[in-house]
Order: structure tokens, then sequence, then C-alpha cells
């Protein structure tokens, strides 16, 4: 089952770089336009540590909901800050693992929305669905995404590479606060943003280049600051870690290396 709120066709503009666009680009996704590979080649030039983040990013992604749907049991998903469906959605990696998962899809870019109408799809036994609507409306999202999640249950909320688009702090965990209010005790949050400890300078000077021109604007944080969005959580081994380095697949040569990506997962008591 899938559904999407009605909304009228969006114009793209093909000509100005996007970044849902661009990220696709650097997963190896087909969405994007040569605008996009321009300045995603041109920012790969800079920092070429971009590619390796954007996979493990997603990799992490992977092996978390994988979790969540198998071991813990989690049958609902809330994914906010969707982006351009690509390889392993959330939704397609949790129905490998729990059939009858069921995932609401939240963003507020029409790129993503006319991507998702064409791309998300979801098992007989599942549902897949997807709300229009902005992070910074938190109450509006919970009120839609009630409509078609059972919040008497637990639900896993997503929250990856977005909270960096928030360039107050205090704004960001007061978003994240309002949403997990809103959760029942067993729900999960799972988060993945951008650092500045492992290249240190030269990510920050590759942002700031993005931030020139590219929108939505993005803002790096240190792991003790994005920490602070799983306050009053439960932190899952090995806690709040690169991405690279949670609870990755073995491997006889060690530990991945580490990117300026770090996510946790957590539990609501």
């Amino acid at each position: 089952m899938t559904s999407l709120e009605q909304q009228p066709d969006p114009v793209i503009d093909t000509t100005v770089p996007h970044s849902p666009r661009i990220w696709n680009y650097w997963l190896g996704g087909k969405d994007n336009y040569e605008v996009d590979r321009i300045v995603g080649r041109q920012f790969q030039e800079i920092y070429p540590d971009i590619v390796p983040i954007a996979r493990h990013s997603r990799g992490f992604m992977s092996r978390a909901v994988t979790y969540l749907a198998g071991e813990v049991g989690v049958r609902q998903f809330l994914d906010i800050g969707t982006g351009l469906p690509t390889l392993d959605n959330t939704h397609e990696v949790a129905q490998r693992t729990a059939p009858d998962a069921h995932i609401v899809y939240v963003d507020n870019d029409p790129i993503v929305l006319a991507h998702a109408r064409a791309l998300l799809t979801s098992s007989p036994e599942g549902a897949t669905h997807y709300i229009d609507s902005d992070l910074r409306d938190p109450d509006r999202i919970i009120e839609q995404a009630g409509k078609l999640l059972d919040f008497e249950r637990p639900i896993a909320l997503m929250l990856f590479n977005i909270l960096g688009h928030i360039e107050d702090t205090e704004e960001a965990r007061s978003i994240v606060r309002r949403l997990l209010r809103a959760l029942p005790s067993g729900s999960y949050l799972v988060t993945a943003d951008g650092t500045n400890v492992v290249t240190g300078e030269a990510f920050e000077r590759a942002i700031g280049i993005w931030n020139e021109v590219g929108r939505p604007t993005y803002h790096l944080r240190k792991p003790e600051v994005i920490a602070t969005f799983h306050e009053g959580q439960e932190l899952l081994e090995p806690g709040l870690v690169s991405c690279s380095r949670w609870r990755p697949a073995e491997n006889p040569f060690g530990l991945p290396a580490e990117v300026d990506e770090f996510g946790a997962v957590s539990r609501k008591p």
C-alpha cells in the first residue's frame, strides 16, 4: 500500500543545483541533472571525503533499520527529511526484514515529492506514505503522521542529515524534543549529522563554499552537541560514533575508517 498527500505537480528548475539531487549523485543515483553533477564533482574536488560520508551514512541507516525491524521488532518508521529515493530506502530495508512494516516519509521539497510519487513503493503486507511538511513544524508532522501510524505502539523516528539544516542548535533540540514527546515509550530515535572532528578545517571550508551556492544551507556540529539530541533517551551501544563504526559488518581488516558524520540510535524509556 502506498499513499501521498494530494499536491499539484511541482515545477522543477533544472538550471539550479539542488541539495537532494547532488546527494543522490554522490550515492550513484540517476535522479539528478547536469547542473547537480557539475556542483557535485566540484565539491568532490575540494573535499573527496564527501562520497565516503554519503555512502557510510546510507550504510548506517540500513544497519540501524535492519536491527530495529529485526531484533527489536519495530514495525513503524517516521523518516523526516526523506531526500530523493535511491538505493536501499528506509521502506525497502525495513520491509526486507518485516514485510508488514509501515513507513511514513516526510519532506517539504517539491522535487522530492515529484520523485516520491514515482518511486516510493511498498510490500503488499506493509504501507508507505509521504507527507509534504517542514521539520520546523513538528506539530503538523505529528498531526499528519497520527493519521497514518499508531502512536500507541513504538515508532522509530529517523532524522538523517536534516538537523544540520537548522542553524540554531536550541531550535533543533526543541524540534527533536517535541517529536519525541509525541512518541510512546519503547520508541527509537535514529540520527546522523555532519561533524568536523575527523577532517576538521577541510570539511568546514567545503561546507562554507556549499552554503554560498547550495540550498538549504548546512551547519556542522561537534559530536558532543549532536549527542544532546538524544538527551533523556537510552543510547544503544556503541553510542554516538562515526556512522562507519556503528555496528559495522565483521571485517578481518579491523574497523572501517571514521568519517565526519556521526550517528546514534536511542530508545525512549
